[in-house]
């Protein structure tokens, strides 16, 4: 075979390569990375971090939330970490049992469960359990991506029956419009 033909084949090959779905995406789960809140008008918020630890077929994560950007609220007789603004109130909610802590690229459902919100108004008192802010997540080029979605919290207010099945399935979650919540969207970069 003649060199140059050695050459185009090499470069047929890893032609195709890219082409195949499948394949590994330019970001993955490797390290620590940020976690931000945007708001409707363009602001990011740098919340805290995710570590993601390979484990065999799936990636373990720790998150670790900065309090600075929070303030403390007492509600309904609990504390929350809340971030606030002058329309709206986004606290964040603890996913409350012991759950396997880890992810695949096609399913991120603990991750989600990590980052539950509830929202309320300034006027209002106490924790709206039913107003529970779910942030759908994929992966895309850049990092992953969560778009807000509406759930009641009160779901998880007795333990799951399984504790390995993430509770909030889509049957449990509701969108809702892009641009209706304060924070509607997520990013781990």
């Amino acid at each position: 075979m003649h060199p140059l033909s050695h050459k185009l084949a090499a470069i047929a090959l890893s032609s195709f390569a890219l082409a195949l779905p499948g394949t590994a995406s330019a970001w993955d789960m490797t390290g620590t990375r940020t976690v931000a809140l945007h708001t409707r008008d363009g602001q990011a918020i740098p919340i805290g971090t995710v570590t993601f630890q390979p484990q065999g077929d799936r990636t373990g994560f720790t998150l670790h939330l900065d309090e600075k950007p929070f303030k403390d609220f007492f509600l309904s007789m609990k504390e929350f970490k809340c971030l606030e603004g002058s329309e709206e109130i986004l606290c964040h909610v603890p996913y409350p049992y012991a759950n396997p802590a880890t992810v695949t690229q096609n399913d991120l459902s603990w991750l989600e469960h990590a980052l539950l919100f509830l929202y309320k108004t300034p006027a209002e008192f106490g924790a709206r359990l039913w107003n529970g802010l779910y942030y759908r997540m994929r992966i895309t080029d850049e990092g992953i991506v969560g778009t807000a979605e509406s759930v009641d919290l009160n779901l998880i207010a007795a333990p799951p029956a399984e504790a390995s099945v993430a509770p909030f399935v889509p049957a449990e979650r509701t969108e809702i419009a892009p641009d209706s919540r304060w924070i509607g969207r997520l990013t781990i970069r």
